[in-house]
């Protein structure tokens, strides 16, 4: 059986996202490890909002500070409405939630076969 390569950049985005997610209050955020469960990404960040507002806040905040580092936004879905917004780093999927939608939709369990990744408020290396 061959190794599993485990992407380190992406580990240190998917955290990244997770940090920049907190700064804007962003509730109950989890990182899933998809390299062995999926082949379309590297990792899932979930994050909760409390309102649709702060849910738009937190995707934007994230956007803009990572197109600051140069960091390019592939894709992105939902800000109509801000119930739930995706936005595609290819490598790092972010999920935010406003928390009726997110209870709904459970990705934690539809994916439930997906290591959970430690979320802490600093970058690990």
């Amino acid at each position: 059986m061959p190794a599993v390569m485990i992407n380190t950049d992406s580990r240190k985005k998917a955290l990244k996202i997770s940090n920049l997610a907190l700064e804007k209050k962003a509730e109950d955020i989890r990182i899933l490890d998809m390299q062995k469960v999926a082949a379309f990404c590297d990792y899932f960040v979930i994050a909760g909002a409390g309102s649709s507002r702060q849910a738009g806040a937190i995707a934007n905040h994230i956007e803009d500070s990572l197109a600051k580092q140069k960091i390019k936004l592939y894709h992105s879905e939902g800000k109509t409405n801000n119930h739930w917004i995706l936005l595609d780093y290819v490598d790092v999927i972010v999920h935010i939630f406003h928390e009726d939608a997110r209870r709904f939709y459970d990705l934690e369990r539809l994916w439930g076969d997906a290591k959970q990744v430690k979320v802490s408020t600093g970058v690990e290396s």
